[in-house]
C-alpha cells in the first residue's frame, strides 16, 4: 500500500501527520472535558459520576453508529469526526457550563429565582449551547473548509458534536438524579436517553446545514450561517421552553415539531446522496476518453450495492489489501466528482483544482498498483460490473496508457455574459470543459446553433466563396472560458 494514507494523498499532504489545527482542537477539547468531569466529581462524587456515565454511554454509541451509517458514501476523516465529538464533550460543555451558571446568577440577582431559572432554561441555555456547539463548525470551516462538501457533511459533523455534548450533559443530569432522592432517575433516563435522544444532534444539525451551504457557495455565506444558528437556537428553545412552561402538553407539541424537522433532515440526506451520485454520473464521463474510467465503472461508483460488489470481488482476488485498494479507488473517484462540483461554484482556485486533481489521480494509480501487487496471477478475471463489456474497466488501465491530454480543464468564469447570455470565447484546442460528455465538438468547431462570431478574415460575409467551396469555420479565440 502507499507510504501515505489515502486521505493524505487526497488532501495533498506531504506526510501522514495530523494537521496542527486539528491537534490544537483535540488538545483543547480534552482539557475542557477533564475540567468539566472534575467539576462533576466534586459535585456528585465518583460513584454517581461513574453510574451516570454508564447510563449515558449506550445512547451515545447508538447515535454515533447512526451517523457513521449516514457517512458511508463519502466518509469524513476519522480525526475530524473525533474532533467534532470531543469539541461537543469538552469545549462546548465547559463553555455552556460557565456561561449558563454566570448568566443565571446575574439574572437571579436582577429578577429573582423563579423568573431567572425560566429565562435560563428557555432562552439563555439554547442560545449559549448552540453557539458553543456551532463554533466547532466555524472552526472546521476555517481550517478544513474543503472537507465540508455538502449538507450530509454538515449534518454529520454537527451531529457528532451534539452527541458529544449530550453524552457529558446526560452524565450531569443522571448524576444529579442519583444524588437527589426526590427525583426519579428512571424518568430522567427514559426522557433523555430514549424519548428524546436526538435533541442536541438535531438542533446543531440546523447550524450544520448553514455552514455546509457557506462551504460550497460563494454568496450569502454569513446569512446562511446565521440563519442556521437561529434555527438551531429556536428549535432548542422550543423544546426547553415547552417542557418548562407547559409541562407534558408543551413537550408533546415540541416533540411533534422536532419529529417534522427530523423527517426533513432525512429527506435532505436522501436528496444529497442522490445529488452526489448524480455528480459522479455528470462529471466522470469527461474522463472516459483518457481511459481513467469507463461507463460501467461510473455505474458501479453510483450505487452502494455496486461499490460493495466491487470490494467483494477485489477481496476475492487480492485479499484484504485488494479490498482496501478498491475502497481507495472508489473514494478517489468520488472526491474527483466533488472537486469538479466545487469548480462550478468557484469555491476553489485553478491552482488548488489542478493540485488536488493530481493527488486524486495519484491515489487512483496507487490503489491500482497495490491491488495488482497482491494478485496471484497476471490476468485476474474481469470484474463483475464490467464482465462481457467491449472495453476493460478503467481500474485495469496502466498509468502510462492514460491519455492525459484529454483530461478536462478548469473553467474560467467570464466577467459577465455578453448580449444574448452566451459566454464569449470557446475551448482551447484539445481541451474539453469540465463535465462535458465525450464526443463533443471537434477542436476549432463552433457548437451547433451558435450564431457566427463575425465575418471571417478579409471582411467577406458568411457564405460560399468563389469556386463553390463551403466556408471553413473560424478558429475560436484563445483564452476562452476554459483553460488548462
Amino acid at each position: 500500500m502507499p507510504a501515505l494514507s489515502p486521505q493524505s494523498i487526497i488532501d495533498g499532504h506531504k506526510g501522514d501527520r495530523t494537521p496542527i489545527p486539528l491537534i490544537v482542537g483535540l488538545v483543547v477539547s480534552g482539557v475542557c472535558m477533564l475540567l468539566a468531569l472534575a467539576f462533576y466529581l466534586l459535585q456528585g462524587g465518583p460513584v454517581n459520576v461513574a453510574i451516570g456515565a454508564l447510563l449515558a454511554l449506550p445512547t451515545a454509541i447508538v447515535l454515533v453508529g447512526l451517523l457513521l451509517l449516514v457517512d458511508r458514501l463519502e466518509p469524513e476523516p476519522r480525526v475530524n469526526l473525533l474532533l467534532a465529538f470531543g469539541w461537543g464533550a469538552g469545549v462546548a460543555i465547559l463553555g455552556a457550563l460557565i456561561i449558563n451558571t454566570v448568566g443565571e446568577a446575574i439574572m437571579t440577582a436582577a429578577f429573582g429565582g423563579g423568573l431567572a431559572e425560566g429565562l435560563t432554561v428557555s432562552v439563555l441555555a439554547p442560545v449559549v449551547e448552540e453557539s458553543v456547539k456551532g463554533s466547532l463548525l466555524l472552526y472546521l470551516l476555517w481550517v478544513r473548509e474543503n472537507e465540508i462538501d455538502g449538507p450530509t457533511d454538515g449534518i454529520v459533523y454537527a451531529g457528532m458534536c451534539g452527541v458529544g455534548f449530550a453524552l457529558v450533559e446526560n452524565i450531569l443530569y443522571y448524576m444529579r438524579g442519583l444524588a437527589d432522592p426526590t427525583s426519579s432517575i428512571v424518568g430522567t433516563v427514559i426522557i433523555r436517553g430514549m424519548v428524546a435522544p436526538l435533541g442536541h444532534p438535531l438542533y446543531t444539525a440546523i447550524t450544520g446545514l448553514g455552514v455546509a451551504y457557506a462551504a460550497t457557495h460563494r454568496g450569502r455565506r454569513a446569512l446562511a450561517i446565521v440563519g442556521g444558528w437561529c434555527g438551531a437556537a429556536f428549535l432548542h428553545s422550543l423544546w426547553n421552553g415547552g417542557l418548562t412552561l407547559f409541562g407534558v402538553p408543551g413537550m408533546v407539541g415540541a416533540y411533534t415539531i422536532q419529529a417534522g424537522v427530523l423527517i426533513t433532515l432525512v429527506v435532505v440526506l436522501i436528496v444529497d446522496r442522490k445529488q452526489l451520485v448524480g455528480q459522479i454520473q455528470r462529471y466522470l464521463p469527461a474522463y472516459i476518453p483518457s481511459g481513467l474510467v469507463q461507463r460501467y465503472d461510473i455505474e458501479m461508483l453510483g450505487s452502494m450495492a455496486g461499490r460493495k460488489q466491487a470490494r467483494r470481488w477485489a477481496r476475492a482476488q487480492a485479499g484484504p489489501t485488494g479490498a482496501r485498494a478498491m475502497g481507495d479507488y472508489q473514494l478517489a473517484a468520488t472526491e474527483l466528482a466533488l472537486l469538479h462540483a466545487r469548480t462550478e461554484q468557484a469555491t476553489i482556485s485553478p491552482q488548488e483544482f489542478h493540485g488536488r486533481r493530481q493527488a486524486i489521480l495519484a491515489l487512483m494509480r496507487t490503489a491500482r498498483d497495490a491491488f495488482f501487487r497482491r494478485v496471484p496471477r497476471a490476468a485476474p478475471p474481469p470484474p463483475p460490473w464490467a464482465a462481457g463489456r467491449a472495453q476493460q474497466s478503467g481500474f485495469f488501465v496502466m498509468p502510462k496508457q492514460l491519455n492525459n491530454e484529454t483530461l478536462p480543464v478548469y473553467p474560467r468564469r467570464p466577467a459577465g455574459p455578453p448580449p444574448g447570455g452566451r459566454p464569449a470565447g470557446g475551448n482551447p484546442a484539445g481541451g474539453r470543459p469540465v463535465g462535458s460528455p465525450p464526443g463533443g465538438n471537434p477542436a476549432g468547431a463552433r457548437p451547433p446553433g451558435n450564431p457566427p462570431a463575425g465575418n471571417p478574415p478579409g471582411g467577406r460575409p458568411p457564405g460560399p466563396p468563389p469556386g463553390g467551396q463551403p466556408p471553413r469555420p473560424p478558429h475560436p479565440p484563445q483564452g476562452g472560458p476554459w483553460r488548462r
